[in-house]
């Protein structure tokens, strides 16, 4: 049986079918590390890797030995204690003090941890290996916008980057296998007719000569044969192909009133930084539509909705008044997958709590596939947020979850948008 060995190497020349191995080995050791790692860590550390340290113990590997088979009693030299059939006890935890700085004489030998870095990409993929979007439904599968180059056979024409060494070679050793051995056969039967000729009792030189330029010239024509020749060249061939996926829009609606102060807003852009690296990453046709709101809402760039210090009064309702009508004007509900984030304060007018209510239940959560709410208060709640609670008793796709620390960022993203169990 055939056996393909990858030894493709990345950016720093290891093996990259090794280290995939070897990360999907140590999985649980790793992912532990990661999660530990994340609880410290700001946004932009997101741009690197991570130094993952894996105790001794669990690198051991298990070790098959041949025994002698059947059943054999080892008497040991210098048992004075156990007859057969005793039980051996376990060994007793040390329970001393353990702070001792007194070296041992003890020939003893360990091994300290294992210490590796991964890198950005292979951090992000284990931190959002168990994340998704919830009830994530195939609405309208088909050919969508994007397209992706996929290889397509070969050619024999194309550019020579596209080259493909291994078909060209194969066609050339093929061809000049085919092309030799019937000029072989006849340089073999050649040289055995020049020995009779050497042999025979009546020599001719005139045809010994003619026989030895015959043999000459098919020599000749065999290392003539090219050893590449154009029509072995083989190109790969790459066409354009129309990525088949369901459509997807995610609205993220951020609080930036004037009681949303600069701690506030860092939190709430830490989320929302999370958030889109996780569905750049994880999908990728899906649509991201960006809204800020004080008193009124307006749908951003990604840049204004991140670095923009517009500020003001509060009126929720305004942006997922907006969020209503982006849905109704762009993404019909039959055709899209449509999500909602939103990040606030829970500070908002008394009197346009129960209309936020209201928007939802009628015209946002009959239509979404999941909603996430994100309170940043660290006092106690509002009125926004007894309304939305009355929102969750009727819905079940709509999440709450609220912030008070940036360490709770992470642990709160990944229960909103963990994975869920298939039953």
């Amino acid at each position: 049986m055939s056996q393909i060995i990858d030894k493709r190497h990345n950016n720093r020349h290891k093996s990259a079918v090794n280290r995939r191995r070897f990360l999907d080995r140590f999985k649980k050791q790793i992912r532990k590390s990661v999660a530990d790692a994340v609880v410290n860590r700001s946004i932009t550390d997101f741009e690197h890797g991570e130094k993952i340290t894996i105790p001794a113990k669990d690198t051991t590997e298990p070790i098959f030995k041949h025994g002698v088979g059947k059943t054999n009693t080892i008497v040991l030299p210098g048992n004075k204690d156990f007859s057969r059939g005793d039980k051996i006890p376990r060994p007793q935890e040390n329970n001393g003090d353990a702070t001792t700085t007194q070296a041992s004489d003890a020939n003893e030998t360990s091994e300290d941890n294992f210490d590796f870095e991964i890198s950005r990409e292979e951090f992000l993929d284990i931190f959002f290996d168990d994340l998704e979007l919830p009830n994530l439904l195939k609405k309208q599968l088909g050919l969508s916008k994007i397209v992706r180059s996929v290889r397509a056979g070969f050619t024999s024409d194309g550019v020579p980057t596209n080259l493909n060494i291994v078909r060209t070679m194969r066609n050339a050793l093929a061809r000049r296998i085919a092309m030799r051995a019937p000029k072989k056969r006849e340089l073999k039967q050649a040289e055995q007719e020049l020995e009779a000729l050497r042999h025979s009792h009546a020599k001719n030189p005139s045809l010994i000569k003619q026989q030895q330029e015959k043999i000459t010239k098919i020599s000749g024509n065999i290392k003539r044969i090219p050893f590449v020749d154009p029509f072995d060249l083989k190109y790969n061939r790459r066409v354009s192909q129309p990525i088949a996926a369901s459509k997807a829009v995610v609205f993220c609606i951020m609080d930036v009133s004037g009681s949303m102060d600069e701690a506030k807003k860092d939190l709430a852009k830490r989320f929302f930084i999370l958030l889109y690296i996780f569905l750049t990453k994880t999908y990728e046709t899906i649509e991201i539509v960006f809204i800020r709101h004080h008193t009124a809402a307006k749908e951003v760039s990604e840049q204004d909705f991140f670095y923009s210090r517009e500020t003001g009064g509060t009126v929720v309702s305004s942006a997922l008044d907006l969020m209503a009508d982006i849905i109704h004007d762009r993404y019909p509900t039959n055709e899209w997958n449509i999500y909602g984030a939103q990040a606030s304060d829970g500070d908002n007018w008394n009197n346009d709590s129960p209309h936020c209510k209201e928007i939802l239940m009628s015209k946002i959560m009959p239509y979404v596939q999941y909603f996430a709410y994100v309170e940043i208060m660290p006092r106690h709640h509002q009125s926004l947020w007894e309304e939305y609670n009355q929102v969750k008793a009727v819905f079940p796709n709509f999440a709450m979850q609220h912030i008070t620390h940036m360490k709770e960022i992470y642990p709160i993203f990944r229960e909103l948008f963990k994975r869920q169990q298939v039953s």
